[in-house]
């Protein structure tokens, strides 16, 4: 997500997200059982599972649907074991794509992502290909409107990396994993509301798609995204609508 179409491709994003609510549920379910298993059941001694309660409750999930899946993982309850596997591939134009998994058969999930890569244009890469290109970090976004200079101040003094106003107007806010709740609380409580806030990969670099690449390339992404097994499908196009 970069230059003029930021602000076009979260809303799109969010537009899809709300479509489906109930595969979010399911993913939101997946990676709380992943995160509680890896680190335990205490949500304040464990960042990685208090970011997906967060994904939870804006969700609207229950709190007792919450819970039960934290048991389930921390062996209080029965629950199925899954495994996060990461696929790495080319969309058109040679656009580098991360898709990242949680499943309980490996064999079913790299059939599925092969396939879709294969049918729409795409190929898979080997491990490696591509993730070069990708940063690890938080990533917040706020709607044109907010005071820039404002944004950057309570940012950087919670810990940010660097804050970056757009063309359009939004402004997006990086940091490391480790502050990012840092940083979007000290946002929150100044008064800002992001539209997305999130550890996430984000491009280094960009590649432009428009007409009919942008169409096929937004196909692969969609199709990638609708997999049961997915759980984020992360990409450096920027497809102009």
């Amino acid at each position: 997500m970069a230059g003029h179409s930021k602000w076009a491709n979260i809303q799109h994003r969010k537009g899809r997200q709300d479509e489906k609510r109930q595969r979010i549920w399911t993913r939101v379910v997946r990676e709380i059982m992943v995160a509680a298993r890896a680190g335990g059941g205490d949500p304040a001694a464990n960042p990685r599972l208090r970011l997906a309660v967060d994904k939870a409750k804006a969700a609207n999930m229950p709190a007792d649907t919450i819970k039960r899946n934290i048991d389930k993982a921390t062996g209080n309850l029965e629950g199925v074991t899954y495994e996060e596997i990461r696929y790495e591939g080319y969309g058109i134009g040679g656009a580098a794509i991360i898709v990242d998994t949680m499943t309980d058969n490996r064999v079913r999930t790299v059939a599925d992502v092969r396939h879709v890569f294969s049918k729409y244009g795409g190929n898979m890469g080997s491990e490696g290909s591509v993730a070069f290109q990708f940063k690890h970090c938080g990533q917040i976004v706020l709607a044109p409107g907010a005071d820039e200079d404002k944004v950057m101040e309570v940012a950087l003094e919670a810990g940010a990396d660097d804050v970056i106003g757009d063309e359009d107007g939004a402004i997006e806010v990086l940091s490391s994993p480790a502050q990012f709740e840092a940083v979007r609380d000290a946002l929150q409580a100044a008064g800002f509301t992001p539209e997305l806030a999130e550890v996430t990969l984000r491009a280094e670099n960009t590649i432009d798609l428009s007409g009919e690449d942008g169409q096929k390339m937004q196909k692969l992404l969609d199709m990638l995204e609708d997999l049961d097994d997915v759980q984020d499908v992360y990409h450096n196009a920027v497809i102009d609508e």
